[in-house]
């Protein structure tokens, strides 16, 4: 499979510069991906869209301030440092931009109060970092909110580039097709009987870039930190269980939910895998841990019904999952209607409902 067939042309116009105010007021493309069908609402229309009884899953991640200015100890060199993810209480994976970077490395922040220390590289700019201390307490204080490359201004409010239902610390991006739900909206789908069950996913920065291999199967997937925790389980398998939808809002937590279905607890006796069927449906169960599961057109999905998300990038592994659940082709015909709507694109752009 050529990652050319999930290119197309996106004139720069189409990308969003800053979000939709109020969240909800946000553009939502539905398509219906048995039969093509497009339709086009607000975001707040979802309502009309769901029925009681569904479940929506959404990643309550939180995106750390995880760019931090640096200087070389022994040039004065400046250096960036974006943290991708805490490994232990002083060493991260780290993307590093600046000239001569190498294993051994001494970092400053802070004016020299805080020091790192290169430990290993781990390619594409990426390394293993010490730092002399625990940071997290002090990261408000020495970092920003990382956006991606493609929004070319400075976010006034960092809290608009979080879900209103963001809890855990972890993300060097945004889940960004929560980025669409307020709170009252939240309260309207739950007293229509709609539930909400909540994952972690950590996104690092990996899930944003486009794939510069020429063949899928070359491209090496990112691993991700996905919790599942045995209370969402339940809400999930009960709602399979009564026949309800399962909706994952955005690809991170469509990422977790399928995780979860193949997460194993085999008995030692009988070999059984406890997740597998029950009752002749697919379930989830309770996980913990590195997920690097990789969703392309081929994929037996199990548990994801629908999808809310947003509009993604060419030859991205995200617009490769969303054409494993839809359809390369039907995904790009509507991504097409979309340009031709003047929909807004990628992390601060509009969303589609496919179902």
């Amino acid at each position: 499979m050529k990652v050319s067939a999930f290119d197309y042309d996106l004139p720069p116009e189409f990308i969003a510069q800053s979000p939709a105010s109020p969240r909800d007021s946000s553009r939502l493309l539905h398509l219906d991906r048995a039969t093509g069908r497009i339709g086009h609402f607000r975001f707040n229309d979802i309502v009309r869209l769901l029925k009681p009884g569904d479940v929506l899953v959404m990643n309550n991640s939180r995106v750390i301030p995880a760019r931090l200015a640096a200087r070389k100890a022994v040039t004065g060199g400046v250096v960036e440092i974006l943290l991708l993810r805490r490994l232990t209480a002083t060493r991260w994976k780290a993307l590093i931009r600046g000239r001569n970077i190498r294993e051994g490395l001494r970092l400053e922040l802070d004016k020299g109060t805080i020091s790192c220390k290169c430990i290993r590289e781990l390619g594409r700019g990426q390394h293993l970092i010490e730092f002399d201390r625990a940071i997290d307490e002090r990261l408000r204080g020495l970092g920003d909110i990382p956006l991606p490359p493609y929004i070319g201004r400075t976010l006034e409010e960092s809290e608009k580039y979080q879900t209103v239902y963001s809890t855990v610390d972890g993300s060097a991006a945004a889940p960004t097709a929560g980025l669409h739900f307020t709170r009252e909206l939240m309260a309207n789908l739950q007293n229509l009987g709609v539930k909400l069950a909540y994952c972690t996913l950590h996104i690092g920065l990996d899930t944003f870039q486009p794939i510069t291999v020429d063949d899928v199967s070359d491209h090496v997937i990112h691993s991700e930190f996905a919790t599942l925790e045995a209370e969402a389980a339940g809400i999930i398998n009960s709602a399979i269980e009564s026949g309800h939808r399962v909706i994952a809002v955005g690809t991170t937590s469509a990422r977790t939910l399928e995780s979860a279905a193949r997460s194993r607890n085999r008995d030692d006796n009988t070999g059984q895998d406890h997740n597998a069927f029950h009752s002749g449906k697919n379930l989830v169960a309770p996980m913990s841990g590195d997920t690097d599961l990789f969703i392309v057109p081929g994929f037996n999905w199990r548990i994801v019904d629908a999808m809310i998300t947003n509009f993604h990038l060419p030859r991205s592994t995200l617009l490769m999952m969303l054409s494993a659940f839809a359809g390369r082709e039907t995904i790009l015909d509507a991504y097409e209607i979309a340009k031709e709507e003047a929909y807004r694109f990628y992390s601060f752009g509009d969303a589609m409902f496919v179902t």
